[in-house]
């Protein structure tokens, strides 16, 4: 695949080529470099005889898991309006609780067009030379669940923030420990000439749920 910058002719831009990266790749890069941190090698789908919503590598990708820590509903309980360059998450959010089931597997329950934060088990350490996009997992998406399209840019790290909205009429489970989404990694064979630790990204280094900041 061969992806040109804004502007540039296919001429200028022919000899920029960006793949999209495979299992075998991911492997390698959370081997040497830490990538994936908890790293899942193959694709899990049964713990402890358990179903569970698939994670790990997949063929061309890897499906990140939620976390049991930091998930928040927003509300209008409190009465107050959402400003993302104020962002004050007292007014705003609620901390719903954490329900078993019977196969001892835990969820939240999301309520019927409710938007939540959540964010993934795994953290990410981003080369200069590779980007990457968080997406939605087609089991969550026919039960109504929508996982925002999220960029993981290069030289970024930290744990990513998960934003999900259900938009079916029902309340919703979304589990723990379990896949929320899939992430495709693209490599350039040139590297950016500023990356996102370069220039000092607001959510770089983030080690749990890290709200709207400006």
């Amino acid at each position: 695949m061969v992806l040109a910058a804004k502007g540039q002719s296919r001429a200028a831009s022919a000899d920029i080529l960006m793949t999209i990266k495979s299992d075998i790749w991911l492997r390698r890069m959370a081997d040497e470099q830490g990538m994936i941190d908890p790293f899942l090698p193959e694709l899990v789908r049964e713990v402890n005889g358990h179903r569970i919503i698939s994670a790990g590598a997949s063929s061309y990708g890897y499906d990140m898991r939620l976390a049991d820590d930091g998930f928040r509903i927003f509300s209008s309980v409190h009465g107050k309006e959402i400003d993302p360059k104020k962002f004050d998450e007292q007014y705003s959010l609620i901390e719903p609780e954490m329900q078993t089931a019977e196969d001892g597997s835990q969820y939240y329950i999301l309520p019927g067009h409710h938007y939540g934060l959540g964010v993934t088990v795994e953290t990410f350490r981003m080369p200069r030379n590779v980007t990457g996009v968080a997406l939605g997992k087609s089991t969550y998406a026919r039960a109504g669940l929508l996982v925002n399209t999220t960029p993981l840019e290069a030289g970024w790290t930290g744990r990513l923030v998960v934003e999900i909205a259900n938009l079916a009429n029902l309340p919703l489970r979304v589990y723990v420990n379990e896949g929320i989404g899939q992430i495709l990694f693209f490599e350039s064979d040139e590297d950016c000439a500023v990356s996102y630790s370069d220039r000092g990204g607001k959510y770089q280094g983030q080690t749990g749920l890290t709200f709207a900041k400006v």
